[in-house]
């Protein structure tokens, strides 16, 4: 249930919710409660600058987006809506860039030993 929640609120923030306030973002998990009444929805925003105008633009259209999701879903209960903003995605790419550099430099370091050795040789 969750990755449908998931899947048809991404299409109902791209096809129906249109607020110039909300940046390019993707839903990356909901957490369901037990008895399936709360929602806790992670999101990545894609603009630094409009992450927190696009949280709270979202959260104060979770009754407008609960209500479209009552309206696709085949299910009894509705769970209320909260979104959090999820930095996994961020910080992933932060790491990554780390790694990257760190190799570069150790292959960097490599090739100029390897020049100073074929010099000693010489």
């Amino acid at each position: 249930m969750a990755e449908q929640i998931r899947r048809d609120l991404a299409e109902i923030v791209r096809d129906e919710l249109r607020d110039p306030r909300m940046g390019l973002l993707s839903f990356s998990a909901v957490k369901l409660s037990r008895d399936l009444s709360h929602a806790v929805i992670y999101c990545s925003v894609m603009e630094e600058d409009k992450q927190a105008e696009t949280m709270a633009t979202l959260n104060r259209a979770s009754g407008f987006l609960r209500s479209q999701l009552a309206a696709r879903m085949r299910s009894r209960t509705v769970p209320t809506l909260r979104f959090i903003n999820d930095e996994s995605m961020a910080r992933g790419a932060a790491m990554e860039h780390l790694i990257r550099t760190a190799i570069d430099e150790d292959e960097s370091k490599s090739v100029d030993e390897q020049d100073d050795r074929d010099d000693n040789e010489n």
